[in-house]
Formats: C-alpha cells, sequence, structure tokens
C-alpha cells in the first residue's frame, strides 16, 4: 500500500490567512501589533479611545479568519488545510469571546 502524501494547493493558503490574522491582531515584545501600523498608515483608527478601549485590529482579524476557515473545510486535502482551519476556528471564537467579554 502506498501512503498519499498531501499536496499544496489553495487549501493551503488557509494556514498562511491564520498566520497574517495573528499577525495583524497581536503584538509581540511590547511592540505594536502589525495591524495597528497598517490601520494607522491608511489613517483609520487602531483602537476605539485613542490607546485603549476596543482594539479594531481583532475584529479586522476576522478578514483573514473567515476565509481560512472556508478555505479549510473546503479544500481539506491540501497541506495545512485542517490545521489552518481549525486554528482559524479556534481563534475566531477566541475573538469573539475577548469581544463580548468587554
Amino acid at each position: 500500500m502506498v501512503k498519499r502524501h498531501k499536496q499544496i494547493g489553495i487549501g493551503s493558503l488557509s494556514l498562511a490567512l491564520v498566520l497574517a490574522g495573528v499577525l495583524f491582531s497581536f503584538s509581540f515584545d511590547n511592540r505594536a501589533a502589525i495591524g495597528d501600523t497598517i490601520l494607522n498608515f491608511i489613517g483609520l483608527d487602531s483602537w476605539s479611545n485613542g490607546n485603549m478601549g476596543i482594539h479594531y485590529t481583532f475584529i479586522y482579524s476576522a478578514v483573514f479568519y473567515i476565509p481560512a476557515m472556508i478555505l479549510g473545510y473546503k479544500f481539506k486535502n491540501d497541506l495545512g488545510a485542517t490545521l489552518g482551519k481549525y486554528l482559524s476556528l479556534f481563534l475566531f471564537f477566541f475573538v469573539i469571546v475577548l469581544l463580548l467579554s468587554l
């Protein structure tokens, strides 16, 4: 019996979109999140009240998580699609719970 390996395909973008969503919404090493920099560059606020309040990049990260879920479900036989699907699902609900707890 020959074991078939998963190939890189459209579903592999699911994992890349999750990574983009994480980079967009979380800050690392006491620096501003990449999403903050992008939003400020295009003239949008990244926080609801100056540097406090609701962090809008969490909301904007759904732009990455939702397509990652869809691609992961639709192209589940591609390399990384299943992992991207579950990570995006977890992070999407994590963001929803965080926003509801405010």
